[in-house]
């Protein structure tokens, strides 16, 4: 549940608390006051109390003769009754978050996450898996997160709170497959710790061996152990920093250009797409006519590149169209190689 409301809700159990209790002092020293000398401070007390509870029993003060006294016994019950219906209402708010509601966002969520296919799977979100996940977010794709540390989850999901999660660990079985890997397109093992995350991979593996798995690695001297266990793709975050920087110093106009083109908020990013099989050799004109919406960089087929392919080049199904696009320009693409329309 969100932090700041559930600290808002206590605080207002307390201050409700605090009033009522302020209430039944005010009262029982008013009704002393006006009782005397017959009323006790506990005559007092409990004329206080069954005025606010509204039981309706008989006056224990005698207010017969005491016009004022009747219009105070009006002013506690305002106030008293006023402030027992707002804790009553607090602490069924409370109550409801805490519990009943967490249980029903559980279950939605675990439905939620069944009728997932082709979605990725985040394990770790603390640096690196954020940023995984930021990208994952503006490029429009389904993801789960799966994250053991209670306060790495929560810092992610105050910033993102629909996300689909799990607080388990990603090398569990179990959890892996209440996140869908048997439908999973992939899976990032972007924990801080290189053993887990090779135990991450080999798991993913054991259970789909179709899903791609990216491995994150501190040392890459664990490259070749990491892709035994199943690794796809190895990053090292340490040598991608330095390649960066190198980028940097000797090709700064295209490191500049990459860097807007990932602030930008159209979304602009290299993307793949591949063609499905079963469909029969076209040439580019016809799988992905000239657009503004999206550039043909390239395609990839039978292990060799074709750089700005040509208006009449065949493309075959399992080829890998290479596209800058937006996420939207993406999706055209690909109603226009599923054979669908390719309106907006």
């Amino acid at each position: 549940m969100n932090k700041v409301l559930r600290s808002r809700q206590f605080r207002g159990l307390v201050t409700g608390a605090a009033v009522l209790a302020l209430v039944h002092a005010a009262g029982t020293i008013g009704y002393h006051f006006i009782g005397r000398p017959q009323a006790s401070w506990i005559d007092s007390f409990y004329m206080t109390f069954i005025t606010v509870a509204t039981i309706g029993y008989g006056e224990v003060v005698d207010l017969t003769h005491h016009p004022w006294g009747r219009l105070f016994t009006v002013a506690v019950a305002v106030v008293g009754i006023a402030n027992l219906s707002y804790l009553f209402s607090t602490f069924l708010a409370l109550l409801i978050e805490s519990d009943l509601n967490a249980t029903f966002r559980k279950r939605r969520m675990e439905r939620q996450i069944a009728a997932l296919s082709g979605h990725y799977i985040v394990c770790g979100i603390g640096r690196v898996g954020t940023n995984v996940a930021l990208e994952l977010v503006k490029t429009g794709r389904r993801f789960v997160v799966i994250e053991r540390d209670a306060e790495s989850l929560g810092r992610w999901l105050e910033q993102h709170p629909d996300t689909l999660h799990l607080q388990a660990d990603a090398a569990d079985d179990d959890a892996l497959r209440r996140a869908g890997v048997f439908r999973a397109a992939g899976v990032f093992a972007v924990t801080g710790d290189d053993s887990h995350n090779l135990m991450v991979a080999l798991s993913v593996k054991l259970l789909n061996a179709r899903a791609r798995v990216v491995a994150r690695l501190h040392d890459v001297r664990n490259a070749d152990k990491a892709r035994r266990a199943g690794a796809d793709e190895i990053v090292s975050p340490d040598f991608t920093g330095g390649m960066r920087i190198a980028s940097a110093m000797i090709r700064p106009h295209v490191v500049t250009f990459m860097d807007q083109m990932l602030r930008s908020d159209e979304g602009l990013r290299v993307e793949e797409v591949l063609v499905p099989q079963g469909q029969p050799p076209r040439p580019v004109s016809q799988v992905v006519p000239r657009s503004r919406d999206y550039i043909l960089m390239a395609a990839h087929e039978h292990g060799q590149w074709v750089f700005n392919p040509p208006d009449d080049h065949l493309v075959r199904p399992g080829t890998a169209l290479v596209l800058m696009t937006s996420p939207a320009g993406r999706a055209r693409v690909e109603r226009l190689l599923a054979g669908g329309p390719a309106a907006d």
